[in-house]
């Protein structure tokens, strides 16, 4: 009860802080008209999102990394071995945030069409990240394998797990971009996961992992504050990369990763329906399965409302999460 109490505590700090500095900081970003651009073939009522500020991941990046730091400063100096796990997390959000920061970047220089980093290049390196951040929980942080509802031991992936954990940081990265189209999806479907993945880090124990992900839902409920619709300003790159990679990330510490594209259900259709889409128009010569993807313009073009769609697919996500921790507490 005493650890249930802390995170939520947590939670409604990093809330507070993020809504204290989100309004100077859209100020700022107005002020150096950092506006998002769109894409020619999204519909056309995207374009009165055009100008609207973007690389919005910073807003619940930096009271997260503080607060964590803050928090754990003890445990960190004193290389308590609970306190370093959450190093990896941390660095990770970092990280993969610089590359979207990097990469939103890029957009704004070239707005006419709206393009980032080359796609080779941005992969690369996104690869070279997941890799190193696999080493980490594999070797230093030593995370189970892999846990399987019902199944009382730990199942042990050997070598295959280096590479499997890097698949599915990359695909929850690429899951929670497609994610990121209407105003206060992504954020809201990321929140629900972490908030998920932080009740089975309680349920475990990890404590210093609940803390975090807590943490995390509150900076993202601040963020919201702006993003819900219309929104003030767009998460971008900097922090649909961040989110979907640092949620990989807690799903492997927690061991419950086979649990991801259940408790993350609409990233995993989102991601799902490009893949479809893709495969079955190269096969077919042209034809396609949805009007439009990622899931959530097809919906757009068949007559929903944006929120509606959010809304909907919030309550899709609340169903499957409580599922997910169903599952992980069996």
């Amino acid at each position: 009860m005493k650890q249930s109490s802390v995170v939520l505590a947590l939670a409604a700090i990093s809330f507070m802080l993020t809504v204290i500095w989100g309004g100077p900081l859209i100020r700022v970003l107005r002020s150096l008209r950092i506006g998002d651009s769109i894409r020619l073939e999204v519909p056309d009522r995207y374009a009165t999102k055009v100008g609207t500020p973007t690389m919005g991941g910073v807003m619940f990046i930096v009271p997260v990394l503080l607060i964590t730091i803050m928090l754990n400063a003890v445990s960190l100096l004193g290389f308590n071995a609970t306190g370093r796990s959450i190093l990896l997390p941390m660095v990770t959000l970092l990280a993969f945030g610089l590359l979207g920061v990097i990469d939103d970047w890029q957009k704004l220089r070239q707005k006419d069409v709206g393009e980032g980093m080359r796609p080779r290049t941005k992969f690369m390196l996104q690869v070279m990240v997941a890799v190193m951040v696999a080493f980490g929980l594999n070797d230093v942080l030593q995370v189970p394998d892999m846990i399987l509802p019902g199944v009382p031991r730990i199942i042990n992936l050997g070598w295959v797990y280096i590479p499997l954990a890097a698949f599915v940081i990359l695909s929850e990265v690429n899951a929670v971009n497609f994610t990121d189209g209407l105003d206060g999806l992504a954020g809201l479907i990321s929140a629900t996961c972490f908030a998920t993945y932080g009740g089975i880090a309680l349920i475990q124990g990890q404590i210093f992992l609940a803390q975090f992900c807590f943490t995390l839902v509150g900076a993202v409920f601040g963020f919201l504050w702006f993003n819900v619709h219309p929104a003030m300003l767009i998460m971008g790159d900097t922090g649909a990369s961040a989110l979907g990679a640092t949620l990989a990330v807690v799903a492997l510490m927690s061991g419950h990763w086979i649990l991801l594209p259940l408790i993350a259900i609409i990233p995993f259709s989102e991601a799902l329906s490009v893949v479809l889409q893709v495969g079955f128009f190269k096969l077919t010569g042209g034809r396609r399965i949805f009007k439009m993807s990622p899931l959530h313009l097809h919906f757009e073009l068949s007559g929903w409302s944006e929120t509606q769609i959010v809304q909907r697919f919030w309550l899709i996500s609340l169903l499957f999460a409580m599922i997910g921790v169903a599952l992980a507490a069996v």
